[in-house]
């Protein structure tokens, strides 16, 4: 029984290598005990051997382009520094200073100099050393000899994001992502800046986010105003390290949508979006997805975008990876959406989600964000101004639009079914591939 058991033809026909399909991986038939979604225990053992040791995906390049750019990354009950380095490097620091323990800076991004602790005004380079202690006549010397310099981790970049490791001696970075590195090279996420960045706290295990966010079988019954134009006729691939992609039919109805051949005014809004008159398209709803493609593919020659590297389904789907353990990266020509679900500091049944929006601004008339990225007219395109982080506490609608506002509103009902002794672990089928090969190699790690 492979992924693609109904005969689902997301690729018909192409011969375009990214669309080529990885091997079938048979990940059994087991069903987990939902204490995962719900124990102390669990939650302290995966901090240890999950999230303090494998690489984690911290932010987009775009946030430290420059010598002194600085981004924050908090994650459980860590805080880091990463800055781009006089030298034109990375470094990761935590967010701690060695006198005291206070926290050395409290926004979200930033550029200076140097990092100066508002506690005591101890003050550090960018790579972490210490350049003053403050009246340093008043320690012994045995006790600054212990150390004055920032704690750092290891980072890299790569395809445009920054990932780090608190791991000692982590794998290189580009064989932790492995094959689907070059696919998202292949869309030069470098090239791109952030318009929108937000974050919200959920009532539920950061794994909840993860189950839901991985699959495509609830757009139905969870996003129905989505049915006519995104479809959950799905292509799945499973790659070693817990690594996913799926394509996601953008511009053709839902298999449960009733009317399968008629233009619905999602899909004529999609086609009016590419630049086609939906009033004269001659097709079928079958049809617009690669009439899109098309259209895509004629406004690149135009104004000169470069499309000519991407497959027909990379211009019409959105093209999701899953990168283990954390984090989900939905991919389109325009932009890329990073997601991570971050877990809770004290309680394994709430997480926070986190969504950056990354847009590729081309100064051209007749360019400009697709509708389907729901972003408002007071939205810099630019990337002259950097957005503020949005934080919405729990119970707080999210305000991240209409779709991710429901996730937020059904995960807690998710949770608290997970409590329950008449729930004995999930049964994921085909559709949910992904989510079974995440578990699996969580549990591999987790040494279970």
């Amino acid at each position: 029984m492979n992924y693609d058991r109904r005969g689902w033809a997301v690729h018909k026909d192409s011969t375009h290598p990214f669309d080529a399909p990885a091997a079938h991986v048979d990940n059994g038939a087991a069903r987990p005990d939902p204490a995962r979604y719900t124990s102390r225990a669990f939650a302290r053992e995966e901090w240890e051997k999950v999230f303090a040791q494998a690489w984690l995906m911290a932010g987009p390049v775009s946030d430290v382009r420059e010598p002194g750019d600085w981004m924050r990354f908090d994650i459980g009950v860590e805080s880091f520094i990463i800055v781009r380095t006089a030298d034109g490097g990375l470094a990761a620091h935590y967010n701690v200073c060695p006198h005291r323990g206070s926290r050395l800076v409290q926004d979200d991004v930033g550029s200076q100099d140097d990092f100066t602790c508002p506690f005591h005004s101890w003050r550090f380079g960018l790579d972490g050393r210490n350049l003053a202690v403050t009246d340093p006549e008043t320690f012994r010397a045995e006790v600054l000899c212990h150390g004055t310099d920032l704690g750092s981790v290891r980072v890299e970049a790569a395809a445009g994001i920054v990932f780090l490791s608190m791991a000692e001696n982590p794998p290189p970075l580009r064989d932790y992502l492995g094959p689907i590195l070059p696919m998202l090279e292949n869309y030069r996420i470098d090239e791109m800046h952030v318009v929108q960045h937000r974050r919200s706290d959920w009532a539920a295990n950061w794994k909840g986010g993860v189950d839901a966010f991985y699959e495509s079988y609830h757009l139905h019954a969870i996003h129905p105003q989505t049915m006519g134009m995104l479809d959950d006729r799905t292509h799945i691939d499973l790659y070693p390290g817990g690594m996913s992609r799926q394509f996601v039919p953008f511009g053709q109805p839902n298999s449960h949508f009733p009317e399968q051949e008629a233009i619905n005014p999602g899909i004529a809004a999609m086609l009016q979006d590419a630049g086609l008159d939906p009033a004269t398209f001659q097709g079928t709803a079958r049809e617009s997805r690669s009439a899109i493609a098309m259209a895509k593919r004629d406004r690149s020659a135009r104004l000169g975008l470069g499309y000519e590297r991407f497959s027909d389904a990379q211009l019409t789907d959105s093209v999701i990876f899953g990168i283990f353990p954390n984090a989900q990266i939905g991919c389109h020509p325009e932009a890329v959406f990073l997601h991570r679900f971050k877990p809770d500091a004290d309680d394994p049944e709430r997480f926070t989600y986190e969504t950056t929006i990354l847009y590729r601004h081309v100064d051209v008339p007749g360019y400009g964000a697709p509708l389907w990225m729901g972003l408002g007219d007071d939205v810099d395109l630019t990337g002259e101004t950097r957005p503020d982080v949005v934080h919405t506490g729990l119970g707080e609608p999210p305000g991240m639009g209409e779709v991710l506002d429901q996730d937020s509103d059904l995960l807690p009902i998710v949770q608290a079914g997970a409590r329950s002794r008449g729930f004995r672990g999930p049964l994921w089928g085909e559709q949910e591939a992904r989510l079974r090969h995440f578990h699996v190699e969580l549990d591999r790690w987790m040494g279970r």
